[in-house]
């Protein structure tokens, strides 16, 4: 009887996500394709055609896939010397590593607008050492925004990452070293095929956190450095196009559904029976 009634457990998260997240998704969704009472993808079509939202589109694409890259590239040493640390270490690691997290969004972005400025840290260095003429515009481009949001999401990518590497029998990498293999070969064979999982669940929360982010681009890209979160505010608060905030919605939607469900296709090519 217990087995037989245990899914009420999690009956009201689901009622919960039902009603809150998945019907309002749905109804916006509907709302783009059905105009005085008949369907269309006009709205769709009209946004791709449009030089100026198109361009918005493809950079956001592009500062969340170079966000995600160098989030992996980052987060995967970090994460395999967090995993191997001492465990007495290990816990004030991960701390540090997610400190990002425990501050808000606001306070970090004004944080880097204080280093990138044109009177900020930075320039301040290079205009010390004599290595510019004039300060940098750092700010306000597409660099101070995937800066920012590199700096809040790569504590997501090593979570992700540790949480699997720390599950990796060291045993398989000294028997690799001791059949030949080198460390970085052993690396490669071992430690990298093992790690896949956490590295494809760290991909999509970089990616897609990095893809709908509003408050970060919002203060570190300005007006200079659009993207789609910040063209919905813009239609929806100060332009009051309802319609055209929607649209822009679903189609953050959809990308992200199909970014999620290609980084999935990808992984079972990578690790095909690996574990899930």
């Amino acid at each position: 009887m217990r087995g037989k009634w245990s899914y009420l457990l999690f009956l009201p998260a689901v009622l919960f996500i039902i009603s809150f997240l998945v019907v309002p998704i749905l109804l916006t969704m509907v709302s783009t394709v059905q105009v005085d009472g008949g369907w269309t993808l006009s709205g769709y079509t009209n946004f791709f055609k449009d030089y100026y939202l198109r361009d918005i589109y493809f950079r956001t694409l592009k500062i969340a896939g170079i966000t995600t890259i160098l989030a992996a590239f980052l987060g995967f040493p970090t994460s395999y010397y967090i995993s191997r640390s001492a465990k007495k270490y290990r816990g004030i690691f991960l701390v540090l590593a997610v400190f990002p997290l425990l501050t808000s969004p606001v306070v970090r972005s004004f944080s880097w607008m204080i280093i990138l400025g044109k009177n900020g840290i930075i320039n301040d260095i290079l205009m010390t050492l004599s290595l510019v003429d004039e300060p940098l515009n750092l700010l306000y481009t597409e660099f101070s925004v995937i800066t920012g949001l590199l700096y809040l999401f790569l504590p997501l990518m090593i979570l992700s990452l540790v949480g699997v590497m720390e599950n990796i029998d060291g045993e398989l990498i000294r028997a690799a070293e001791s059949l030949g293999a080198s460390k970085f070969k052993a690396f490669m064979k071992i430690v990298f095929p093992l790690s896949l999982p956490g590295l494809i669940i760290g991909t999509a929360l970089v990616f897609t956190g990095s893809f709908t982010a509003y408050t970060t681009p919002m203060l570190l890209g300005g007006d200079k450095t659009r993207v789609l979160s910040t063209l919905i505010y813009e239609n929806a608060l100060s332009l009051f196009n309802w319609e055209q905030a929607s649209i822009i919605a679903a189609v953050m939607i959809i990308t992200t559904f199909t970014i999620v469900i290609l980084i999935n296709y990808f992984s079972d090519k990578l690790n095909p029976g690996g574990v899930k």
